[in-house]
């Protein structure tokens, strides 16, 4: 990751207000990083953030798809570390949303890229 850059700057300053439970402060940084990206890459990383703590699943859906569609016109490189979360991420919002089928595929994808996750049994 390429601390000096400006938008990954403002989600590791939104993940700091997280950790200090100012979940509006977080979202503020998430909401700059997204409105300052100028590329595929930083716009998965903002898309990625502004997934996190959405009230709507489906906001949250949109949000996540956008990060994981953007990752896909990175450079490998510059994204594969970052692919297994993303891959979580998807699945957990295809699970919020009843697609098991659809989460189990995106949590056996991050599994493949190294992140095992067990779907949530209701």
């Amino acid at each position: 990751m390429e601390i000096n850059n400006p938008v990954i700057q403002l989600c590791i300053a939104g993940t700091q207000a997280e950790f200090q439970n100012q979940i509006p402060t977080a979202k503020k940084f998430y909401k700059q990083a997204w409105k300052i990206h100028t590329n595929d890459y930083e716009a998965c990383i903002a898309a990625h953030y502004m997934a996190r703590h959405q009230k709507d699943p489906k906001v949250e859906f949109i949000w996540n798809k956008k990060a994981l569609g953007y990752s896909s016109t990175c450079q490998d490189e510059q994204v594969s570390a970052f692919l297994p979360s993303l891959n979580l991420n998807m699945g957990k919002s295809f699970e919020k949303l009843g697609d098991h089928e659809a989460a189990q595929h995106c949590y056996s994808k991050a599994s493949q890229l190294g992140l095992t996750h067990q779907m949530e049994l209701e």
